[in-house]
């Protein structure tokens, strides 16, 4: 499902994406280098960052690409605890265990 989903967004990034004009245009962002900036600027509380993160791609896929963080980040730390995901992401809530 999640390879699908990277394809589509593949195709429609190459179909939006600009000719190269000999190096003169900056690389384009895709979603998960924006999901990780913003994140991470978040973190660092650098409001620059934020804003320069959230115009690379649209709100849409900037929050898809956070969603997919936050999930990633969930199941790496709940593997490394060796508790399940949910105790994780409540513990990280500071909400009580169920």
């Amino acid at each position: 499902m999640f390879g699908r989903i990277l394809e589509a967004w593949d195709r429609s990034r190459a179909a939006r994406r600009t000719e190269d004009r000999a190096g003169t245009e900056p690389r384009s962002h895709n979603l998960f280098e924006a999901a990780a900036a913003y994140v991470s600027a978040c973190a660092d509380d650098d409001q620059d960052r934020i804003d320069e993160a959230a115009g690379w791609v649209s709100p849409e896929a900037l929050s898809f690409g956070v969603n997919e963080l936050a999930c990633r980040a969930v199941v790496a730390l709940a593997r490394e605890r060796d508790q399940s995901p949910s105790d994780v992401a409540r513990a990280l809530l500071g909400l009580p265990a169920t």
